[in-house]
């Protein structure tokens, strides 16, 4: 598979055919299974026992299969067998596995026999953490052993080789050793020096006007004559870079935004260290309470738009229900919600597989160092989609010898940044307590969090296709609010859900129902999106009219960003975005 498909493969899942078995890994895990590193998702424990003992109590599934796997090799063997890989399978495009008799064969070989080891899976019956954890393993063990992967067993490597007299292995061999020589340990997916934050991405134009010890905040430059009086404020991840919504031109969601009229303030976080171990859930959100007073000081305005992105959605949210608390609610005048869940219970977090074992030995060791590596958190994200993300490269990189291609998505995704040890405790413990779902569980800022306490009208939106936020866990969004929930399923993934400009002609989503003049949201995910309506194009479009609404009149734009108090210090991108 060629670098440029698997980037576009790897940003825009609903390109591919998810396979029936996959299961969604939520956040939370991720983090616990960082404090750790990514070895220990290989490691199958004591479900690694249930499986054993599962298998023995079926001995005659397990006789079953292996007797049918035995038959179809012989007719592969004989030349008679009708194994073909999935159409939609880019691995397995070139020619050579269909005409030339022994890549046929190693590949039907290879396919009957995965097909046999993931059966296994179902034969031991295991309760559903055990079985997740059981599949992540065979899934990236059948993976590994796919003939693309191999020198010998893959026909474009073969002929790369004859063609190069070797060279392709020696400039291959060059990149694995600099690859894997620091963290995170896998293939490149794009180059160090491909972009330069500030030159090719992140280039909306705009200003820091606030700099904190925790957080910078940029005020784009409006693009329109006339903007909306109310400002939004963007609150990004905070496991990753912001300007995953500031991409390059035409792919820019600030960019769509400042275009529709809107004023937009952005957190750009930073990257923590060591001496910032302390800063907890509190912490954050008192960032986004003095990120607020400030777009709403500098817009004059007593009220501001919020808009909340994973982790930052998480927070944003608790934040919300604060204001509810102390009764300045009235501050929000909409919120908006991407790919966050909020509802643990939903994305199996409170399976076997997060336990209060784990997670306390996950945030001791993270507390040791001050922090969670994000270095080590991207490698756990690349297992998640081992295919696309892993071995696509290493045949590329290291097989081919050729350079990744250039790709923003990817680049961004290799931009980490660290999380502090008191926010990595802070989330261990709303997950393994799905906290976030019954009131007064957890609090923010001295407020009890009551979820049920926003009215302020809302946006959610997920990705039907997303592997780490899953989108009927996201779903419940709509039933822990207590305001009107306008819910958007994107076809797409995690990132692509994100990064979604109009123009697309395969775009599409579906949205809620609406029934006088409010959006319906059924208790059961499956159930709206039984009813939901399916809509061409876009939902940035969808979600910029619905934020006009609820955005104020138009005003003459202002003439400089900032105020007296908030002059500008930088221009955007800022200086924290380039701290590594």
């Amino acid at each position: 598979m060629s670098t440029d498909t698997a980037s576009e493969a790897a940003a825009d899942t609903d390109r591919e055919e998810p396979r029936g078995n996959e299961l969604g890994t939520p956040l939370e895990l991720l983090l616990a299974d960082a404090g750790h590193g990514p070895l220990r998702r290989f490691v199958p424990g004591v479900a690694g026992l249930k499986f054993a003992a599962g298998l023995a109590r079926h001995p005659r599934r397990v006789a079953g299969r292996t007797a049918g796997l035995a038959a179809e090799l012989t007719r592969i063997g004989l030349g008679r067998s009708q194994v073909a890989p999935h159409e939609k399978d880019r691995r397995f495009a070139d020619e050579a596995w269909a005409k030339n008799p022994l890549f046929r064969r190693t590949l039907q070989g290879y396919l009957a026999t995965g097909s046999a080891v993931r059966g296994l899976v179902d034969d031991a019956e295991l309760g559903w953490g055990d079985e997740m954890r059981i599949r992540f393993i065979m899934d990236n063990l059948v993976d590994a052993l796919a003939p693309t992967n191999h020198p010998l067993l893959n026909p474009k490597v073969v002929k790369r080789t004859f063609d190069t007299g070797g060279g392709n292995l020696v400039e291959g061999g060059r990149r694995f050793v600099r690859d894997f020589a620091t963290p995170p340990r896998v293939p490149s997916m794009v180059e160090a020096d491909a972009f330069e934050v500030g030159r090719d991405i992140a280039v909306t134009p705009g200003a820091v006007v606030l700099r904190t010890d925790v957080f910078e905040l940029i005020q784009y430059a409006p693009q329109t004559d006339k903007v909306r009086e109310v400002p939004m404020l963007i609150v990004p991840p905070t496991i990753n870079k912001y300007y995953i919504i500031d991409l390059a031109e035409q792919r820019s969601l600030v960019e769509h935004l400042v275009q529709q009229g809107q004023m937009v303030y952005c957190i750009s976080w930073r990257n923590p260290d060591v001496r910032h171990a302390e800063w907890d859930l509190d912490t954050y959100g008192a960032a986004i309470v003095e990120a607020m007073d400030a777009a709403q000081a500098i817009a004059r305005q007593d009220k501001v738009s919020i808009f909340g992105i994973c982790s930052g959605g998480m927070i944003a949210s608790m934040v919300l229900a604060h204001l509810a608390e102390i009764g300045e609610l009235d501050r929000v005048a909409s919120y908006s919600l991407a790919v966050t869940v909020l509802d643990q219970a939903r994305a199996g977090v409170t399976s076997a597989l997060l336990s209060h074992k784990s997670a306390a030995a996950s945030t001791r060791l993270s507390q040791e160092k001050g922090y969670l590596d994000g270095r080590t958190l991207a490698e756990i994200f690349a297992w998640l989609r081992p295919n696309d993300l892993i071995w696509n490269y290493w045949v590329n990189n290291y097989l081919m010898g050729h350079a990744p291609k250039a790709f923003d998505i990817l680049y961004w995704n290799a931009d980490p940044v660290r999380m502090t040890a008191g926010m990595h405790r802070d989330f261990m413990d709303l997950a393994i307590r799905n906290a976030l779902v019954e009131p007064g569980e957890a609090t923010m800022l001295g407020s009890p969090v009551d979820l049920s306490r926003i009215t302020t009208d809302s946006f959610v939106v997920a990705g039907i296709a997303d592997h780490l936020c899953d989108w009927q866990a996201c779903y419940q969004a709509t039933q822990l609010f207590g305001g009107d929930t306008k819910f958007v399923l994107s076809t797409s993934g995690h990132i692509a859900a994100m990064v979604n400009p109009p123009g697309n002609p395969k775009a599409s989503f579906q949205t809620s129902p609406v029934r006088d003049g409010h959006p319906v949201n059924a208790a059961d995910p499956e159930a709206w999106l039984a009813s939901a309506s399916k809509v061409r194009g876009s939902w940035w479009e969808t979600w910029t009219d619905w934020l006009s609404e609820r955005s104020g009149d138009e005003r003459g734009k202002p003439r400089k960003l900032g105020n007296a108090a908030h002059e500008p210090l930088a221009d955007a991108p800022g200086t924290y975005v380039h701290d590594r």
